[in-house]
């Protein structure tokens, strides 16, 4: 099987920070740094080559290109400072010269300069000493060096145009010339800055150059004194003012003074120079027909980003980097955002009356980290979302951007659908389902899913998963249900992925777990932890019978059936991601210096893997399409990197089916009907200019043809004349022939005399040389044979020496080896002996580790058997919330101290997950016990290793014990028994222990469970108090009508018809599925506890006597109060006896002394007094009536209500639940 190789294809993105990071190198090619590499860009080819970096190397500092275009000088930060030349000509760009500061210590050259004529190269220094060094580079010979500056920094260095020996050097404070001469560079002219930054520079002519600061100020120099200076304004749009104008009306605060726009850059041309003039601004200024000054003729801009949340931004980036093609046909700039603009001139002096724009050089890059890679099947697009807040699609065939857009939330992960057409995107609040338009992205559902830092769609695209913290949701792609929660990680999930099928889910977290889910049941089905490793990517086998996984202990682990099969080191160099063809015949991972490294499948017993030089930041995601043809890797500088995937012979990997794309795109209609009317109105326009182009091509033509006629007339004129002198010509030539031939024969006959001289000297001369030549060839032949003769001898004598030698050392051999299998016994028997003691130490260990689970689990249950005394605690003061009807305040007070009691349980809820987390912390340490155990075995291997040294004085010994071998052998069997009857043992611990975590997880979900139970039947009071409270109120309204029974006992039936539905008196009651399983459960629970609910009862006993007693209280008082109106009716009957005898006797008295005339009158006052008397008794017989009857149902009531405080089981009471139905 071949092995398989990975061959840069295309990058995206820039590296920012580096000096002078964008040069031409012809007029369709340029050179940028990206990543860890220089990328040679053919701008209308699109086509990229890479110049790879130096391995190891911290960062990348300057670049420079030399006059002629031919050498390029890359300039890296590592161990020691380096600056290497490549041939650009050549076709890999092959590596010339690597120069450093020699004996000098340098960390850092800043930026570097050609001179005019290629062969000399300047490298300025960083700080502190900040050295100027000058080398023939070619030569690899520093020829002199320079202190520039005492402060720092400094900015740029350059050569004169024209002249080898001058160099302008211009920083912080610093502008001067130096000169080359005699062996050293001498300072030749101080131009004064008056202590300004002077933050670049350019040369004009070979007199004059002009400098930029950071004040906005342009400076002119000529022969070291200024000539010319302005400062550096812009035209500001009007969209620009009003943008400034609104934030300075949004401000109240008073704002600070205006800052002058930097010139970070300057380039010179033909025709005056170019300057940046503020964030997003670049000057062209040309030389007047004055002796010395310039005038401003055209401003170029970056435009407004139409995509982005807030366009003006993309206005506001400052250039760091300007550069002219050699035709001078072309400006190119470089934000430090890592944005790459151009413009062309030609265009822009054009269209002077217009605001000129720069264009994307290529595409529009990232400008932050990429926190999400993914590729998707019907499609060639690969999506990608960064912490700049945008959403970028591009395309790996055409090597293009295709669609962006930027959003207000930052995103963390990002995942295309199969099919191309559908993107799904976590950001810091949700994760949002978009739709890929043609030309826009826009949302079709939003989840509430925070922080989702990973999200995958399943291979059928018919689901996909959002990890939230240690959870990992499963959604529907269709109805957006919420299909399964996988839960188990006890810390984050960092990455997951699907199998072929979508059966099953492999997720990885750095709690060191790797979980494969079970799709349909969403149950894990196997597992492999390793605490002490913290794991940051997973990769699936294409059979999803093998996982890859990377973390932080820096291997490369191959796990099968919850065993890990291998592990590959990766020299201290930490892994950050993974991924594996879909052919299974290659594994990439991705290394936290940003460097990609192919290893082959199966994993090979050695370290053998092919590294490249990709990012120079960490690699964070990775992804293989899926026609195994592209590796994509991103990393936290920003760039995207796209890998040919070859053989060792270059070619790429077969295909088993050629890979069809869909070319099906997404449109609204609102859009589409949009683009069909500016089809119409574009077609029309189309034909209107048509016509006008017929109509100008008609009046072109007639110009033409009158133009054809006049050139015509005039070229057969001069054709006649020059067949007149052609004539005249061919004379001469006839004459000057005739000449040249006489000559030429007297020279033949020359030649030929000379000739036959030369050939007769020459045969004697050969002759004499030919008899020497046989003398020395008998000669040789008698050397010849006198040394093959000697060459037999010593041929002979060697071989009888080889073989003495042979002999010798054979027997030396079998010494040797006699020694050496003595002493592997002696070292097996001290290994056995140290394994014997290794196991005791762990079992010990174990036994200690066991004791104090056993202490914990105690004190855990106990703290639960209070948490129950608790809550009981908490029933018996919800009863007396009951009690206390009438007494509203004291019943909200206990209800506070409640809440309070609630606070503190859960503060000792708390205070238990501490102690829980207490405890995992210990069984930490203890792994650091066994670990530095081990690294005691370890030294006492050292130590047996020193013993090895003294196996010859032990030999005599060895002798000695050969006799007690047999019974030590018994002993070796009999400890074995009892090892392998230890690990039986340590097997059932084991179990246990995975029993006893189970059993907490239980214990952990029935507490939350309880927590909701005591929160309904908290909610179950609160209802019961306001249905009492309306009932108390409905209550208080029947009793105004005490006196009159008949509409109290009206009102009494409406209270009971509003409190009592017929629904209520028969109940049937449905219990389903859930309620039924909570019944159970509950059941079970209260079967454990009987002991506890015993204590309760007999609390509850107490509380109810005291109750009773109180009932009594208040009947020994109503009976008091019965007694007295008792007594109060029977001397109301007394003084109506009494008054109707009193009337008897008046009536006999008077009839006697009354005649006739008064007989009538006395005999009606006595009977109208009777009457009054009676009916006063009937009156008072009825209200008496009437009070034994409203307290008789006083008492019911009282009865009643007294029943339903005593049950034990309050019912679900809510304002439509009404009262039981009333008994006669």
């Amino acid at each position: 099987m071949a092995a398989v190789a990975a061959q840069s294809h295309f990058i995206f993105g820039v590296r920012t920070g580096v000096a002078n990071n964008l040069l031409f190198f012809d007029e369709q090619t340029v050179i940028f740094p990206c990543g860890n590499n220089c990328v040679r860009y053919n701008i209308d080819q699109r086509w990229q080559k890479f110049i790879p970096g130096t391995e190891r190397s911290q960062a990348m500092q300057a670049l420079a290109i030399s006059t002629n275009r031919r050498y390029l000088a890359l300039s890296e930060r590592g161990e020691k400072a380096t600056i290497t030349v490549y041939d650009l000509q050549h076709e890999q760009s092959r590596k010339r010269k690597v120069l450093t500061g020699g004996d000098v210590p340098v960390q850092e050259f800043v930026c570097m300069a050609f001179s005019p004529d290629s062969k000399y190269l300047l490298g300025q220094t960083g700080g502190p000493e900040w050295t100027l060094f000058y080398w023939v580079w070619e030569k690899h010979k520093v020829i002199a060096t320079v202190k520039t500056s005492n402060i720092g920094p400094i900015n740029q260095v350059s050569f004169n145009p024209q002249d080898n020996t001058q160099i302008c050097v211009s920083g912080n404070g610093v502008l001067k010339l130096f000169r080359y001469a005699e062996g050293a560079l001498k300072q030749s002219n101080l131009m004064k800055v008056d202590s300004q930054n002077v933050l670049c520079h350019a040369w004009i002519s070979k007199v004059r150059l002009i400098a930029g600061t950071e004040a906005g100020r342009l400076l002119v120099f000529e022969s070291g004194g200024l000539c010319w200076e302005t400062n550096v304004t812009s035209k500001v749009p009007v969209q620009d003012a009003e943008r400034q104008a609104e934030k300075s009306r949004s401000e109240e605060a008073p704002s600070a003074p205006a800052v002058l726009p930097r010139v970070t850059a300057i380039t010179a041309y033909s025709k005056g120079f170019a300057c940046v003039a503020g964030p997003g601004t670049v000057l062209l200024f040309e030389k007047t027909e004055e002796k010395d000054g310039y005038k401003k003729t055209r401003e170029i801009r970056i435009p407004a980003d139409p995509n982005c949340v807030e366009p003006g931004l993309a206005e506001e980036q400052e250039i760091s980097t300007l550069c002219l093609s050699p035709s001078e046909e072309t400006l190119a700039a470089s934000t430090v955002r890592g944005q790459l603009y151009h413009v062309t001139l030609s265009s822009a002096e054009m269209s002077k009356g217009e605001q000129a724009c720069f264009e994307f050089l290529s595409h529009s890059f990232h400008s932050g980290a990429i926190t999400g890679l993914s590729v998707c099947i019907r499609k060639p697009l690969i999506a990608t979302c960064s912490l700049d807040r945008s959403i970028r699609i591009w395309n790996f065939e055409t090597n293009a951007l295709e669609l962006y857009k930027d959003f207000q939330e930052e995103s963390y992960s990002v995942a295309l659908h199969p099919s191309g057409l559908f993107i799904l995107v976590g950001f810091s609040d949700k994760i949002r389902l978009m739709n890929l338009l043609i030309d826009d992205i826009r949302t079709i559902k939003e989840f509430t899913v925070r922080g989702c830092r990973e999200c995958a769609f399943s291979q059928g695209g018919h689901m996909f998963a959002a990890v939230n913290g240690n959870v990992i949701h499963i959604y529907s792609t269709t109805t957006f249900d919420n299909v399964l929660n996988l839960k188990g990680h006890n810390g984050k999930v960092q990455s997951i992925a699907w199998n072929a099928d979508d059966s099953r889910l492999v997720s990885c977290g750095l709690d060191g777990a790797v979980y494969e889910w079970n799709m349909l049941s969403g149950k894990r089905e196997s597992e492999s932890v390793l605490k002490s490793c913290s794991y940051t990517a997973v990769a699936l086998s294409l059979d999803a019978k093998t996982t890859f996984v990377v973390g932080s202990d820096r291997t490369l682990k191959e796990i099968q059936d919850c065993q890990i099969l291998r592990e590959m080191a990766s020299d201290d160099v930490p892994y950050t991601t993974v991924a594996m063809t879909r052919s299974g015949r290659a594994l990439f991972t991705g290394t936290a210096i940003g460097t990609v490294r192919a290893i082959k499948y199966p994993l090979p017993l050695q370290k053998d893997w092919t590294e490249y030089q990709a990012h120079s930041a960490p690699v964070t995601k990775m992804a293989v399409t899926f026609d195994d043809q592209y590796l994509v890797s991103a990393s936290e500088d920003g760039c995207l990197l796209i890998w040919k995937i070859i053989d060792k012979e270059g070619r790429g990997l077969k295909r088993d089916k050629e890979m069809i794309y869909a070319e099906e795109i997404l449109i609204t209609k609102s859009d589409l009907e949009e683009k069909n009317q500016i089809m119409l109105e574009l077609k029309t326009r189309v034909e209107e200019l048509k016509m006008e182009n017929e109509y100008q091509l008609r009046l072109a033509d007639m110009n033409y043809n009158e133009k054809i006629k006049e050139l015509s007339e005039k070229f057969i004129q001069q054709i006649e004349s020059l067949k007149t002198r052609n004539q005249v010509l061919k004379a001469e030539n006839e004459k000057q022939e005739v000449a040249h031939q006489e000559a030429l024969s007297e020279v033949k006959e020359k030649h030929t005399k000379e000739q036959q001289d030369l050939e007769s000297t020459n045969n004697q001369k050969l002759m004499l040389e030919y008899e020497k030549h046989q003398e020395l060839q008998l000669k040789s032949q008698r050397m010849q044979e006198s040394y093959e003769e000697k060459l037999q001898q010593l041929e002979a004598s060697r071989h009888q020496a080889l073989e003495d030698m042979q002999q010798l050392y054979e027997a030396k051999l079998q010494e040797k080896a006699l020694v050496l299998g003595q002493c592997q016994d002696e070292s097996r028997q001290q290994v056995r002996e140290f394994e014997e003691i290794k196991k005791q130490m762990e079992e010990d260990s174990d036994l200690e580790l066991q004791d104090i689970r056993v202490h914990y689990e105690r004190r855990l249950h106990d703290v639960k058997e209070a948490n129950l005394l608790l809550k009981g605690e908490t029933g018996v003061m919800k009863k007396k919330f009951s009690s206390l009807q009438r007494e509203i305040e004291d019943r909200n007070l206990e209800i506070e101290k409640l809440k309070v009691d609630q606070q503190k349980l859960q503060a000792v809820i708390k205070s238990l997950e501490k102690d829980i987390m207490a405890l995992k912390r210990e069984i930490q340490e203890r792994d650091e016990t066994i670990q530095d155990k081990e690294k005691h075995m370890y030294e006492l291997k050292k130590k047996n290793q020193e013993l090895e040294k003294f196996k010859f004085v032990l030999d005599n010994k060895i002798k000695d014990l050969e006799t007690q071998i047999e019974p030590r052998e018994n002993d070796l069997k009999e400890m074995k028994e009892q090892i392998q009857e230890m690990e039986g043992e340590l097997q059932e611990f084991n179990n246990k222990n995975t029993q006893l975590d189970l059993t907490i997880n239980e214990l952990k979900l029935k507490l939350k469970a309880k927590d909701k139970e005591l929160h309904k039947e908290k909610q179950k009071v609160k209802n019961g108090e306001t249905l009492v409270c309306r009932f108390k109120t409905d209550l208080h309204n029947c009793v105004r009508f005490i006196q009159e029974p008949k509409k109290l006992k009206e009102s009494i039936r409406e209270l009971y018809k509003r409190h009592v539905h017929q629904s209520d008196v028969v109940e049937i009651v449905g219990v389903d599925a859930d309620i039924q399983c909570e019944f159970i459960r509950q059941r079970e629970h209260l079967e454990k506890n009987m002991a506890s609910l015993n204590r309760k009862l007999a609390m509850d006993e107490k509380v109810h006597s005291a109750r009773n007693v109180k009932l009594m209280k208040e009947n020994v008082w109503l009976i008091g109060e019965i007694n007295e109106l008792r007594m109060e009716l029977q001397l109301a009957r007394e003084q109506a006896r009494s008054v109707q005898t009193q009337a008897h006797a008046h009536d006999i008295q008077t009839q006697a002394v009354l005649a006739r005339r008064t007989s009538s009158k006395s005999s009606t006052y006595p009977k109208t007094t009777a009457e009054r008397a009676v009916t006063q008794l009937n009156t008072e017989d009825e209200a008496e009536r009437i009070i034994r009857f409203q307290r008789a149902e006083i008492y019911r009531l009282r009865q009643e209500l007294r029943g339903q405080g005593q049950s034990p089981p309050l019912p679900t009471l809510s304002p439509s639940t009404k009262l039981p139905s009333l008994t006669a």
